[in-house]
């Protein structure tokens, strides 16, 4: 059974960092890819970036390409979303997501999840 555990959400000045992790603990994770979600109060849920544990291969929505990057630790079974130049409108809750299917990385369907950490970014 897949597992996911998020951490590292809080509150930044803009401009300013955050760094997301995700602990993953299941099967064999190598085959796996790793989503990241945000989604705030009425707003639809955005898929934000996605990262491939066995060649790290990425994805990045727009709104976050050049400011986001995400990574893996294969020794720690953790993939990581660096935030930086941070913006009040990437003010969410942010959820780490896996899913075991070949599929493009754009793709945003996810079978499992993670909880959300709420990700605060003052103006």
């Amino acid at each position: 059974q897949v597992q996911l555990v998020v951490s590292g959400g809080g509150l930044v000045q803009a401009g300013g960092s955050l760094r997301l992790s995700c602990a993953f603990s299941g099967p064999t994770f190598s085959t796996f890819t790793m989503g990241w979600f945000r989604q705030g109060p009425g707003k639809e849920r955005e898929f934000v970036a996605a990262i491939k544990w066995s060649d790290a291969s990425t994805y990045y929505a727009n709104s976050v390409k050049g400011r986001f990057t995400s990574s893996r630790d294969n020794a720690k079974n953790t993939v990581y979303l660096q935030m930086n130049s941070l913006k009040p409108e990437d003010t969410d809750v942010y959820y780490c997501a896996a899913r075991n299917s070949a599929v493009r990385l754009s793709d945003p369907r996810y079978n499992y999840w993670g909880q959300g950490t709420q990700v605060t970014v003052s103006s």
